[in-house]
């Protein structure tokens, strides 16, 4: 049980005040003073007290009347979200792309441009700078307004954001990923797996908001997987979990070339629509795509048994670009799932697509905000 606050413990009791408005606000929306005091159960003088200290420091705003109100209508406040912005980055072998958004993650704009695995080095990081360029100036705002750049990329990501090891884009590995971002954006950096960013942006806003155990497959022309355990992203001890690709016999690693080099596929198709024709025109009942989807979900269901036997998860969803054919893939992974394990999982679908990294890297700046700002132990600062 906590001690009781006594006289001198009153700063934090307005700071516990703040924090309880604050998370109001920003899950509630515009809020009357009365309708915030009934919901963090304030009086209505501390709802005043605590709106006008939030307003000064410049978390809170005054909200204009609706447009046609007739007569005074009650003041309502809600959270500053734009005091500040976060670019969210999804940097893989194929493409780039970015998001831009306000404190709250809601996006306010996105672009993307393409790459290749073997981009040079210096044409990929410049691809990058290009593209949060195009972002900011899609939204009118400059990187002046940017308070954090979160980027989730592929391959093994170490906590101080550099790339232990990639197979996809040799020329990634070793490479200290965060600080040339940092000598990029004048702002903070955070770096991190995709697969994991992704997995995380599916339990705060995808298809697995209500569970808390989950083997996330990052399914696309590369394979990732990611585990969420107890509600918590998992990293591991050296922030390497979840890559069971790595393992040959998990046949995971180039599962994707059944799809890829399905003899149905047209000469003049592009690599990044090959696998889509293949999962098409296996849904159109095509017996030579269908041979090569039950190849690839045979080599699926190898990797992903495992990881459901060893962790025993609530959900497998299946999320990245080829979630796109979830109604092809997750009735014949889950019979093979239910042939191999003890207590076959629910199968769900990606609500995000292959915009799930992108998001992820957004709901991780946004998490970052909240464990900096909103939490008891760290005094509210004045907004910038």
């Amino acid at each position: 049980m906590a001690a009781p606050l006594r006289g001198g413990d009153l700063s934090r009791l307005r700071q516990l005040n703040a924090l309880a408005a604050v998370g109001t606000l920003r899950s509630a929306g515009p809020l009357t003073l009365s309708a915030l005091a009934e919901r963090t159960g304030l009086s209505r003088p501390s709802t005043k007290e605590v709106v006008d200290e939030l307003m000064r420091l410049g978390w809170v705003e005054e909200t204009p009347p609706a447009q046609g109100t007739i007569g005074r209508p009650a003041r309502r406040y809600r959270f500053r979200a734009t005091s500040g912005h976060l670019v969210g980055l999804d940097i893989g072998g194929h493409n780039i792309r970015a998001a831009l958004s306000d404190l709250n993650g809601e996006i306010l704009a996105e672009t993307r441009q393409p790459v290749q695995p073997d981009t040079p080095l210096d044409e990929r990081l410049a691809a990058i700078e290009r593209t949060v360029a195009s972002c900011l100036a899609l939204a009118g705002k400059t990187i002046d307004d940017v308070w954090i750049v979160a980027a989730g990329t592929i391959g093994v990501v170490t906590p101080e954001g550099r790339i232990r090891y990639c197979a996809a884009i040799p020329a990634w590995t070793g490479l200290d990923l965060a600080g040339h971002l940092r000598g990029m954006f004048p702002c903070e950096v955070l770096v991190e797996n995709d697969s994991r960013l992704a997995a995380k942006s599916e339990a705060v806003r995808g298809a697995v908001r209500d569970a808390s155990d989950v083997v996330f497959l990052h399914v696309g022309r590369r394979m990732g997987a990611a585990v969420i355990i107890g509600g918590k992203v998992h990293r591991g001890f050296g922030a390497a979990a979840g890559e069971i690709a790595m393992l040959p016999q998990a046949q995971l690693f180039d599962a994707s070339e059944h799809l890829q080099n399905c003899p149905v596929i047209p000469e003049d198709t592009s690599p990044a629509d090959a696998a889509g024709y293949t999962l098409a025109a296996a849904r159109a009942g095509d017996p030579v795509a269908l041979a090569a989807v039950e190849r690839y979900v045979d080599d699926l269901a190898v990797g992903t048994s495992a990881m459901v036997l060893l962790l025993d998860p609530q959900v497998v969803v299946l999320g990245g670009g080829f979630s796109r054919s979830a109604d092809v893939l997750l009735p014949r992974l889950r019979e093979r799932l239910e042939r191999a394990c003890i207590r076959p999982p629910e199968l769900r679908a990606s609500t995000l697509g292959d915009e799930c990294v992108v998001t992820g890297a957004i709901d991780y700046a946004v998490a970052h905000i909240d464990d900096r700002h909103f939490t008891p132990d760290v005094p509210l600062p004045t907004s910038r």
